[in-house]
């Protein structure tokens, strides 16, 4: 009895044999886990960025991009008119526009 209790006790090999099956159960389970949730998770967390980022970008672009077709066609084509030159650029939004509204799917008739 007495040398069960003894903390002097060199522990037996399968003692060193089941702290090993622990830790490389622990390791089993955390890498399960990273590749079933951390890893999707932060392919998602990728997307969102980078949909965010090009999405504003992209509208960035296309505010410069009118901005600047405005002023090349008030300076050069219409001679400081600028009315002339909203006109038409509403116009071809407008026409851009009423095209993809003709494009659009009915719901109601597609289910």
């Amino acid at each position: 009895m007495a040398e069960d209790t003894d903390p002097r006790a060199v522990p037996s090999p399968n003692a060193e044999e089941w702290s090993n099956r622990a830790l490389d159960g622990v390791d089993t389970v955390v890498d399960v886990v990273h590749d079933k949730v951390v890893r999707p998770a932060l392919i998602a967390g990728r997307a969102v960025v980078f949909g965010v980022l090009i999405a504003f970008l992209s509208l960035v672009v296309f505010v410069l991009l009118a901005v600047a077709l405005v002023r090349l066609l008030d300076v050069y084509a219409f001679g400081g008119r600028v009315w002339a030159s909203d006109a038409l650029f509403g116009a071809v939004c407008a026409a851009g526009g009423l095209f993809l509204w003709r494009l659009r799917t009915n719901r109601r008739a597609a289910d």
